[in-house]
């Protein structure tokens, strides 16, 4: 009997059972996220900027 339930559920069309899918609308970048990754930026930058320093200065 358990396999007979399983078979038909299985048959079941699957879009019946789905909901429809509604595209998510991107939030706008606020002033603060876009002044921490500038300063996320600089700092990449600097960071860079030492290691190349370091690695040109070995022996």
């Amino acid at each position: 009997m358990l396999r007979y339930l399983t078979i038909l559920l299985t048959m079941a069309p699957a879009s019946a059972l789905a909901a429809g899918f509604d595209r998510p609308i991107p939030n706008a970048q606020s002033a603060t996220a876009e002044l921490w990754f500038g300063l996320a930026t600089v700092a990449l930058i600097a960071a860079l900027a030492l290691v190349w320093y370091a690695v040109r200065r070995r022996p």
